[in-house]
């Protein structure tokens, strides 16, 4: 299955890199925007399976942004992105509307899945 993609992120140079990793593994992006509005907008417009949402979103709170997406039905499986370590983010993880989180290092469509599947 092709996962469906949506980037929240408030760094151009992210969202370019991020897309651009991601459908050269045949992944398809149907957004990359930078603010909480244009996830939402996005989102409703076009069906996603999976939100990439950084943690720290400019003048917002990713994980805000994560719950906004998730009460609205949109976004499909939310997953957290950060520069940070995840022991500097699981608070704010785990009190979120996100199914679990990813150093941005490590995002590929293999570390996606292997989130999102769960073990046998």
């Amino acid at each position: 299955m092709t996962y469906r993609y949506l980037i929240v992120d408030d760094s151009e140079r992210f969202l370019r890199s991020a897309r651009r990793l991601l459908e050269r593994e045949g992944a398809t992006v149907v957004a990359a925007v930078s603010t909480g509005d244009d996830a939402i907008a996005a989102a409703t417009a076009t069906p996603v399976d999976v939100s990439l949402v950084d943690v720290y979103l400019g003048g917002e709170n990713g994980a805000d942004v994560a719950d906004a997406l998730s009460r609205r039905g949109l976004g499909g499986k939310i997953l957290l992105v950060s520069t940070r370590a995840a022991e500097d983010v699981v608070d704010v993880v785990t009190q979120s509307a996100a199914v679990g989180f990813l150093p941005k290092s490590d995002i590929s469509v293999a570390a996606i899945r292997a989130i999102l599947t769960p073990a046998p």
